[in-house]
């Protein structure tokens, strides 16, 4: 479907330390803990007409350390805590590269491809969505994708190490999900 005739928009979210606690290689179904407002603020989004779609580079893979399988089972049960706070997620799509590893690819964030992907399957307007994670390489893809970059870094997970330069970049620091969640229905 053509972008000028996309009627969706959605919030692109980042999954370890934007929704979930980020210790690191996070492949174990039952070491996943939903940080705090994180449903709720997912929820809140549901409610104001968002489509909420997970983009995740997971390294991991490519390094050995786990599988395409462990993902799909935290990524079951990430949808599952979110559900029992009434939260949904629309789409999860995920890079199991890394560059020193597998060599360069165009799926791993910064890099556009599985958002290109998602707008595709979702029918989305990429001018209409917003990005939101811990790193610079998570809001970064804004830039390149809408017209005005809505891409809002949050203070979580790795979030405290970019706060510099997301500023001197242009991109709004926030405080959590829930505040991101408040900002993008407040500006929608």
């Amino acid at each position: 479907m053509a972008e000028a005739r996309a009627t969706h928009r959605a919030v692109f979210l980042d999954r370890d330390g934007t929704i979930v606690e980020d210790p690191g290689f996070l492949h174990e179904p039952g070491k996943v803990r939903v940080l705090p407002g994180a449903a709720a603020a997912i929820r809140r989004l549901n409610d104001a007409g968002w489509l909420v779609v997970t983009v995740s580079n997971q390294s991991g893979i490519a390094r050995g350390l786990y599988d395409a399988a462990a993902y799909a089972a935290v990524q079951r049960r990430v949808v599952e805590l979110l559900a029992a706070h009434g939260a949904r997620l629309d789409g999860a799509y995920f890079c199991p590269h890394h560059p020193e590893i597998t060599g360069p690819c165009e799926c791993r964030k910064p890099g556009v491809r599985l958002f290109r992907d998602a707008a595709a399957a979702l029918d989305l307007s990429l001018a209409r969505c917003y990005w939101v994670g811990d790193r610079l390489s998570d809001v970064e893809p804004a830039r390149a994708l809408s017209v005005g970059g809505h891409g809002l870094l949050v203070s979580t997970g790795q979030g405290p190490d970019h706060v510099a330069e997301a500023r001197a970049l242009g991109f709004p620091v926030v405080a959590d999900l829930a505040a991101a969640a408040a900002e993008i229905v407040r500006g929608a």
